[in-house]
């Protein structure tokens, strides 16, 4: 092979690479995989047991594909606000490196594959990602995103339904305790984003999308963010208080749950340069280890009543 060949080779293999990230990029893989751990934390509260390798396996697949094909269609339907940010001007669509056709045919495939695999479970889990993926990507995206500044907190239900999937990926049925894990990204979700929307405030206002900061404020935005974090703190506790959780979960928790709360506070009263942007990091970190939590806790009071017994 001479040496034109051999750089040709090179150049294409490297094109190619390029475009599967691309495509990867486009389905916000590590949105996806906190999604993903919230959700498998729902299929092993639904059971005494852990859950069947089938019923992990399909479901987390089945979960994680449609949110892949949230997030491309996302990708699609904002591409022309991404152009204008400083946070989202380099995406591939945005950037034009992937034609929004082929964009469209990707997620549609995600989506029906992630449907038809979750059918195999039940028709309830399929059904409820669909509609979960509808409410993010058309009525979160097109809609509500554009049309009120209160949209994060009408438009999170989307984002907080993994819990609920996993579990109804596992039970065929919903139950009072599933809801209860929604409630908690539910209330987790506003301050999680408004943080980074302080953050992005000049961003949102160039591409004219009303988020809080821009139409209300950045000072009134800390303190809705200091209000869901005490919010957070109060749904925090309910699955200590239905029984759901025990002494481990409670105790894990609060320790969360404050941190956020202290983030908020310096937020609101002693901020400085970086801190909205400190207080967004975090708030990923402790939803990941909020869950982990539940998780633990869940299985040490399993062990705990397999001892008794």
């Amino acid at each position: 092979m001479d040496k034109l060949q051999w750089l040709d080779r090179i150049g294409v293999s490297l094109v190619a690479t390029a475009v599967w990230q691309d495509y990867l990029t486009m389905t916000k893989p590590k949105v996806v995989a906190m999604l993903l751990l919230t959700a498998l934390v729902g299929m092993c509260l639904a059971v005494p047991t852990i859950p069947s390798a089938r019923v992990m396996l399909l479901g987390l697949a089945g979960i994680g594909l449609q949110a892949a094909a949230a997030a491309v269609f996302n990708h699609i339907l904002d591409r022309h606000f991404d152009a204008q940010m400083a946070r989202t001007y380099h995406r591939p669509l945005a950037k034009g490196r992937i034609p929004t056709s082929k964009a469209v045919v990707f997620a549609c495939l995600l989506m029906v594959l992630g449907f038809g695999l979750l059918w195999l479970l039940n028709p309830l889990t399929a059904w409820l990602t669909m509609a979960s993926l509808v409410g993010y990507a058309v009525v979160y995206t097109v809609w509500l995103k554009h049309a009120t500044p209160q949209n994060i907190v009408i438009g999170g239900l989307a984002g907080a339904a993994p819990p609920l999937l996993g579990w109804t990926a596992v039970t065929g049925s919903v139950d009072p305790h599933a809801l209860l894990l929604v409630m908690l990204v539910f209330a987790w979700t506003p301050p999680h984003f408004w943080a980074l929307a302080i953050h992005r405030r000049d961003d949102y206002a160039k591409a004219g999308i009303p988020m809080l900061p821009v139409t209300h404020g950045i000072e009134y935005t800390k303190t809705m963010v200091l209000f869901y974090t005490l919010l957070l703190f109060a749904v925090g506790l309910l699955p200590w208080l239905t029984g759901m959780s025990g002494g481990i979960y409670l105790i894990g928790s609060s320790v969360l749950n404050f941190g956020f709360i202290g983030y908020a506070i310096k937020l609101k009263y002693f901020d400085t340069t970086g801190h909205a942007w400190a207080t967004f990091r975090y708030s990923i970190w402790h939803l990941l280890a909020l869950f982990v939590v539940l998780l633990v806790d869940h299985w040490w009071l399993t062990a705990a009543l397999n001892g008794i017994d």
